[in-house]
């Protein structure tokens, strides 16, 4: 019987506390992520962030990515000073998935980015953000109140990878963010909207595709079944061909 594929997920890097032990610095993840790509069938591997030069071997290891949620990318990253409401904490994380990313295209490795992974996607591919979506749609329909996701339709485009996977006219999902794509990065297309006109899903060569919604949170597997069965079919690349990709 044929493994099933290793997954590769971001994580944060923050303080956390447990038992005896206060402000500890941990990698971690919402488990909702590893139950959604163990219930898709496939194995979560952690990836806390690590050397950027690292990352052509640590994908090498890996038959797919996944890019978490999480909080605001450097605008510096895409060339812009921060909105007064930008949350730029995570200079090693903003490093490292953006290494993973580079390494990922160069090297056709079946990709998902997850809200902020979606932004990252975006801005590793040369575009930008809107730092505060806020400021340009109504203020209380892509996030829940804090602590909670809120749910809004999107609209996935036919034609696309994601309208394929996702072929009804519009679908209500959880979400949670307060940054959107706003220039599109080079090779990135658009395959869904928000009613209101926000980008909520692009998507690049091969299985590359990033969502601004948090499908973890719901129980709609198709995306993550989908990004598996891309990792079953590609996991036949060898070490040798990934690592010259990246030079």
């Amino acid at each position: 019987m044929d493994r099933r594929p290793f997954i590769g997920v971001s994580t944060y890097q923050v303080d956390a506390s447990w038992s005896d032990w206060r402000a500890r610095r941990v990698a971690l993840v919402p488990e909702r992520y590893t139950a959604y790509v163990r219930d898709s069938g496939g194995i979560a591997v952690l990836l806390p962030p690590d050397a950027p030069e690292r990352a052509p071997e640590v994908l090498a290891r890996l038959d797919a990515l996944v890019i978490a949620g999480g909080p605001d990318i450097d605008p510096a990253y895409y060339g812009q000073p921060p909105h007064p409401l930008t949350e730029a904490s995570c200079p090693e994380r903003d490093h490292w998935e953006s290494a993973l990313i580079r390494a990922a295209l160069a090297a056709g490795i079946p990709l998902l980015g997850i809200c902020r992974g979606m932004q990252v996607l975006n801005v590793v591919c040369g575009g930008t953000l809107i730092q505060h979506l806020p400021d340009v749609v109504d203020p209380d329909v892509h996030a829940g109140t804090p602590g909670t996701y809120g749910r809004h339709l999107v609209r996935p485009v036919p034609g696309t990878l994601l309208g394929g996977l996702l072929p009804e006219s519009e679908l209500t999902v959880p979400t949670f963010h307060h940054q959107a794509v706003d220039r599109l990065g080079a090779g990135l297309r658009v395959s869904a909207h928000a009613p209101d006109g926000t980008v909520e899903a692009v998507e690049g060569p091969g299985f590359t595709l990033g969502v601004q919604w948090h499908p973890e949170q719901g129980e709609d597997l198709r995306v993550m079944q989908a990004l598996v069965r891309a990792a079953t079919a590609a996991r036949t690349v060898p070490l040798e061909a990934v690592e010259p990709a990246l030079g």
